[in-house]
């Protein structure tokens, strides 16, 4: 390790530090639903006597809350998100488990210096063997895929995560759509991943929840009033604008809570919540690729369909080699749908609204 990782911050009464205790609590606010992935994983953790769990989903499709409800539910849960700035890292994030893990099981106080992946894997261990009955050490990290893969040696797990897995552990992951070859893990221990798009109408019916709460609210009582808009009517036109996002929906619950939006029904302003998300989109679709000009021909092609299109065809509308236009869909892979159409592989974005940003940006 080229410096010393920082220790983490108090940890309080249930074992969490207070960092995390923030992101927890906000990214909890409002949370309703997704009963279907909590059975999934008592499921899962009922099946097998370890393993891990990961929650695959689009950007914003609610993959930090539903971990934040699980960790506030299930106190016990060791949690690490990789979205807080200096976090990335695999130094930061050996010790900040360490160091969780020894306040929680009340081991042996070490010096943090002592904290590296052997130690880690070791500390595992020795939970495990010491776990009570029906007693598990869960480990939930959140955002695995926004590590800085330059931290740690190549061709190592992600975060250096144990290949096995001894009895009573498991990891909960959270991440973005990504390529089976490019998952960055080795594992062999009992997996199983559950995709959010999988659940389209469960989602859909969570959405619906999610606005509900927000009709009590005076600031949009007010603005349906003036609108003439009937609840009913309100719920339903923004759930089919959602596209079962709930970034976006909430996004635009809150500007319109604020007087963000005039007109009725019409939400293709983007608010500066989700400009700002959608930047960090940009940003990441930008440095994925080498050639920028060529990317940029990509994206033209993508942000003017509204269905989704073929790799082939892509291909042939900025005359390119299919596999040149692929190598930059499949960087861009977090962001984008894909579907099999006749053995053909169909990319589309994963929401119309960030598609009609990147139009307008480009």
């Amino acid at each position: 390790m080229n410096s010393p990782p920082r220790p983490p911050t108090t940890i309080n009464s249930r074992g969490h530090p207070t960092q995390f205790e923030q992101i927890i609590t906000e990214q909890s606010h409002n949370f309703v639903g997704h009963e279907f992935v909590f059975t999934a994983i008592q499921e899962f953790i009922q099946r097998y006597h370890q393993g891990y769990f990961t929650i695959t989903g689009a950007p914003g499709s609610g993959k930090s809350a539903i971990l934040a409800k699980y960790a506030i539910d299930n106190p016990h849960v060791v949690y690490y998100n990789v979205e807080l700035e200096g976090k990335n890292r695999a130094e930061e994030f050996i010790s900040n488990i360490c160091t969780q893990l020894v306040e929680i099981f009340n081991v042996e106080t070490l010096p943090v210096e002592t904290f590296h992946v052997t130690f880690l894997h070791q500390l595992i261990q020795q939970i495990s063997d010491e776990l009570e009955p029906n007693q598990k050490l869960i480990i939930a990290i959140d955002g695995l895929d926004r590590i800085d893969r330059n931290s740690q040696s190549p061709g190592t797990n992600l975060f250096y995560l144990p290949r096995y897995l001894a009895d009573g552990v498991y990891f909960l992951l959270t991440r973005r759509p990504f390529l089976r070859e490019k998952s960055g893990l080795l594992i062999e221990t009992p997996s199983q991943t559950l995709d959010l798009a999988g659940y389209s109408e469960e989602t859909l019916q969570d959405i619906q929840t999610y606005i509900q709460q927000y009709l009590t609210y005076e600031n949009i009582k007010s603005w349906l009033s003036n609108h003439q808009i009937s609840e009913q009517e309100f719920c339903t036109s923004l759930a089919a604008k959602s596209e079962n996002n709930f970034m976006y929906i909430s996004q635009v619950l809150s500007a319109i809570a604020e007087g963000f939006y005039s007109q009725p029904l019409h939400y293709n302003q983007i608010p500066s919540g989700l400009n700002a998300y959608y930047q960090q989109h940009w940003q990441k679709m930008m440095a994925a690729n080498q050639d920028e000009e060529f990317s940029l021909a990509v994206l033209n092609v993508l942000v003017k369909q509204q269905q989704s299109i073929s790799i082939e065809a892509v291909a042939q509308l900025i005359n390119a080699d299919e596999y040149d236009v692929e190598e930059v869909l499949e960087n861009w892979f977090e962001f984008l749908h894909q579907e099999q159409i006749a053995e053909e592989k169909y990319y589309s974005f994963y929401h119309s609204s960030f598609r009609e940003w990147l139009a307008d940006k480009i």
